[in-house]
């Protein structure tokens, strides 16, 4: 197939491909699938090309490694990406989090200093009553010993 004018290392490589590329193939399809195998094969043949000074006079124990080793460095980078999107993920769920946190810790910061403003009584009904899940004459019963109903109109005229 080549000719007389092609150079010596590119001749060799040509031969190299025209007689192994089959058998690469084949070994790669042992290992993954028709897409990534055709990738493998073409990585094998570049490092052959890069280091053709390199290959041995009997190639194909040469060029199974170097296929071996390509099948290798495909599934660590495979295996990182994975790790890498989930990393991503896990990201994402914390950040959004995060910002929900954020809201939750700006309305308890408002809270709290509306609660500062209060005088000491109406800060105590509202958190009795909040204590008592809104239940205004079970915290004025158990907690202030007052009737629900002065514990209720301390809140509603707080609120005004």
């Amino acid at each position: 197939m080549s000719t007389s004018e092609d150079p010596p290392d590119a001749q060799r490589f040509a031969e190299l491909w025209e007689r192994y590329a089959a058998r690469i193939q084949a070994y790669a399809l042992r290992h993954v699938d028709r897409d990534s195998a055709q990738e493998v094969v073409a990585e094998t043949f570049l490092v052959a090309w890069r280091r053709l000074a390199l290959v041995p006079g009997e190639p194909l124990p040469w060029l199974l490694v170097v296929t071996r080793n390509t099948i290798a460095n495909q599934h660590r980078s495979r295996r990182r990406a994975r790790v890498l999107a989930d990393e991503v993920a896990r990201l994402q769920v914390v950040t959004a989090s995060a910002q929900g946190v954020d809201s939750v810790v700006a309305e308890r910061d408002a809270m709290l200093r509306a609660l500062a403003e209060l005088s000491p009584s109406d800060r105590e009904a509202l958190l009795l009553v909040a204590w008592a899940q809104g239940r205004a004459d079970e915290a004025g019963r158990r907690d202030v010993h007052c009737r629900a109903v002065t514990l209720t109109r301390r809140l509603r005229a707080r609120s005004r």
